[in-house]
Formats: C-alpha cells, structure tokens, sequence
C-alpha cells in the first residue's frame, strides 16, 4: 500500500479493551429506548451499542473499545471513517446532496464508469446505481426478464438476496424471511449449492464430476423448468449468509456453460463477495475454465462499495440494456454523496486493499487451520481473502463463539446453520489478525464441549 493508501494510524491503546459488563449501563439503557419505538423485526446480532468506530476500531456508549472482524455485515472495506472517505462525503455534501436521476450529474456519471472499467472481462457494461444489495437485484431481475422474454429464475438453497419481495423469493437461508408474506414471486426454482462438505447428492467431489449440475439439466429442465422459460440463474459466488461457503471452480465454469447452451443468463450476486473482499475486485474472478474466467451476464454489488454510504448497483452487459425509458428509475438511487464515497473507496481498493486482503486472508487461513487440527469442534475453514468460514459441529457452538468473542472484545457474526464469518475491514494487519485468534482460540477451547 502507498502511503496515501495506508489506513488510520493505529492509536496505542489497547484494542480491545473491555471496561464494563457487557452490555454496560448506557447500552442497556439505549436498548431498552430501543425496544418502544423501533419495529421488532430487525435482527440485532447481540447486545453491541456503538458509539463510535476508526479504522478497526469500534468504541461503545460505556467506554468499551472493540476489535471489528464483521465491518458492518463486509460493508466497512476501507475501515470505519478512513479520512479520504471522510473527505469526499464532507467535500460533496458542501457542493451537492441531491437532485434525483431525473437530471444528470457528474458523479453519478463517473462512480457507473468506474464500475464499467473494474467489471470483469472485456464485455461492455451499463450500470444502474442503486440504493441497496435488494434494490439491485430487484433491478437485475427486471431486466432479465426484459431483456430474455421469459419468466422464470433459479437460485440456491442457503442463498441470501435481500429483503424485498422480489429479492426475498430467491433468498433460501431462513426460514422466517419468507414466513407471513406469501404469496411471493412465481416461477423460482431453488437447488442445493455447492457445498461440498455437505453434498445433498451424498456425493464426494470430484468423483461426483458435478452430479449437481448435471441434475438441473436432466431433472429441473425436463420435469420443473423448461429452459426456454428461465431468464436466469441467480448465484452467490461465495455464498454469503449461507455459511460463507466457497464452491468447487468447475461448478461455476459448469453454470456458465449450461446458461450458455440454454441462452439463460448468469446473474453473479457479487453484493457481499466482491469489491476486493476475496482478494480480487470480484469474487468470480477466482473461478476459471478451460475458456478462461468466469463472465457473468448481470452483476449486482453493494456492501463494501462505498465504505459504509448507503448505494448499490447492478452491471449489465451493454447488449442487454434495452429497456426504454422509465422502465426502470430511482429517486435516490445513485446519490451524489454515496457516490463520492463510492469512488474513494474504489481508488482505496486499487492502490493496496485488494492486494492486503489477499495477502491477510492467507495469513488468517493458515493460522486458522491449525486451531482446526487442534480442535475437533472446528470442522471446517475455508474462505478466499478476508471472507472466511468456520464451520462447527452444532450451531450452539458457532453461537457460543461468537458470544465468547464479543465478551471478550471481538465483533464477529454468525452465518449459516453452524457457521462464524469472519469479514473485517480490509486495512487489518498481522497485529490486528493475531488478536482475533488469540480471541478465538480461547472461544475454542471454551466450547469444545457445548451440545
């Protein structure tokens, strides 16, 4: 990283640095606050009140100063308030804040060409800017259909997509997303994803030699899905909340190839896995065939795009934007100061994150996989760059490590049936890596013998 790129220095106190009981007076005051007036459904993790956050760093209404390794569900990519960030949002809101998509503005026009340039392969992209990860798939479903002329989409089981109608029809992680609100969208078709530690075919790879792909194209579209009626496979290339899964390269070559005998598109859902996360801009930039790289069709992002700024996208190959106008908007979607973040954290990207969070998630992984050797709770680790996986035998394991790192001064999240993620900013050093595993070992080691 150059200097410029280099995160907020590090002040000397000790992180973390737990002062009070966990939660301390003021957040149970401000939870209680909580529970009156804001709307029951949202999923709060744990009893975390954050008061503040730099870098790695996230301080509480008491005092107490924690390690991040969630950054805001992977949203927090530069670290909390990297001074460039902070810079172009204060140097953008003094100049404009909003005016809508109905007129043009610079920054719009320069965050989708950025956006163009950083998608991969040489295909020419158009982009629609977004609020949010479930704005833009809601998007690429849209045009899918518009473009393809059919109805139809596949997606995966333990897939998350979003929250809104459209998006939440294709999310198969929990069942209480879709609990209370059917009927949802027609037409989705869910298939077991690639998870091969836990094949549902009870096959092991690669002597399967990709039952799994094999199995859309003799059962679902001879019996549930005619080809010539699915517009799209929709698929996470590291599955998110599913469990942090990564999926054997040769299955998603395997997709591409049969949306392309099909004429389906492939819609990567890159809203957690990419913008350098993996240790590449895009996470389906790891998977390569015989023919090269894996090209998706339709690409939505969001997340880590603009540090923390509320905006998303989709990105489309340009021969597939045919939609007239109005057939498709947003008021806010796209907004001049998300969009300042967003080419900040682009830039911050280029010069070094991407390159640290490759070099930091080998570090991690390695040192990872000995705590597995040494603990027979720990199955499985597994991740590419700074989005990684620990799977254990129960899920009241995975959530009693995640309640250990948090008494403890880590900030981790679950994922999955039995899974921990672990997704920090992409700044983290071998000093802030080293911590978290000073943590988690102690969490090994206390729940080696929890049901």
């Amino acid at each position: 990283m150059t200097m410029e790129t280099q995160p907020p220095v590090r002040t000397r106190e000790r992180i973390p640095h737990v002062v009070t009981e966990l939660p301390g007076p003021k957040a149970r005051a401000l939870i209680q606050a909580d529970r009156d007036v804001v709307s029951p459904s949202l999923p709060r993790a744990y009893s975390l009140v954050v008061d503040s956050a730099q870098g790695c760093t996230i301080t509480d209404v008491d005092g107490n100063r924690f390690l991040d390794f969630a950054a805001g569900i992977a949203v927090c990519s530069t670290g909390h308030c990297h001074p460039r960030v902070v810079k172009a949002i204060q140097d953008q809101a003094a100049r404009l804040i909003h005016v809508s998509a109905d007129f043009y503005y610079p920054p719009y026009v320069q965050m989708a060409a950025r956006l163009t340039e950083i998608a991969p392969g040489s295909d020419d992209w158009q982009v629609f800017l977004t609020n949010s990860g479930t704005e833009a798939v809601e998007g690429a479903l849209k045009l899918a259909r518009y473009a393809t002329g059919r109805h139809r989409f596949i997606a995966f089981l333990g897939a998350f997509h979003g929250r809104s109608m459209g998006a939440i029809t294709l999310t198969a992680s929990k069942p209480q997303y879709h609990r209370g609100f059917g009927p949802l969208l027609g037409g989705v078709t869910h298939l077991p994803y690639a998870k091969c530690l836990h094949c549902h075919y009870n096959l092991d790879y690669p002597d399967c030699e990709l039952a799994c792909i094999d199995y859309i194209e003799e059962e679902i579209f001879k019996r549930i899905a005619p080809p010539e009626d699915v517009a799209a496979i929709i698929v996470e290339p590291v599955q998110g909340e599913g469990g942090y899964v990564v999926p054997p390269a040769e299955w998603m070559v395997g997709l591409r190839d049969l949306c392309d005998r099909h004429g389906i598109l492939l819609i990567a859902d890159e809203i957690q896995s990419g913008m350098g996360r993996t240790g590449k801009m895009f996470a389906v930039e790891h998977f390569v065939g015989p023919e090269g790289p894996v090209i998706p069709d339709i690409i939505t992002v969001a997340k880590g795009i603009a540090s923390g700024m509320p905006l998303g996208a989709f990105i489309a190959r340009t021969d597939l934007m045919t939609w007239d106008k109005g057939a498709h908007g947003t008021t806010f979607g796209g907004n001049p100061v998300a969009c300042a973040a967003g080419l900040e954290t682009i830039a911050l990207l280029e010069e070094g994150l991407i390159d640290n969070a490759a070099r930091m998630g080998t570090y991690l992984l390695e040192r990872l996989r000995v705590l597995q050797e040494e603990n027979p709770s720990l199955i499985d680790v597994r991740g590419l760059g700074l989005m990684i996986g620990l799977e254990f035998q129960t899920g009241e394991q995975a959530k009693a490590v995640v309640k250990h790192c948090f008494q403890n001064g880590l900030v981790v999240l679950g994922c999955g049936d039995k899974a921990v993620r672990l997704s920090p900013p992409l700044i983290i050093g071998e000093e802030e890596a080293d911590t978290a595993l000073e943590i988690l070992e102690a969490a090994l080691g206390e729940v080696a013998y929890v049901g």
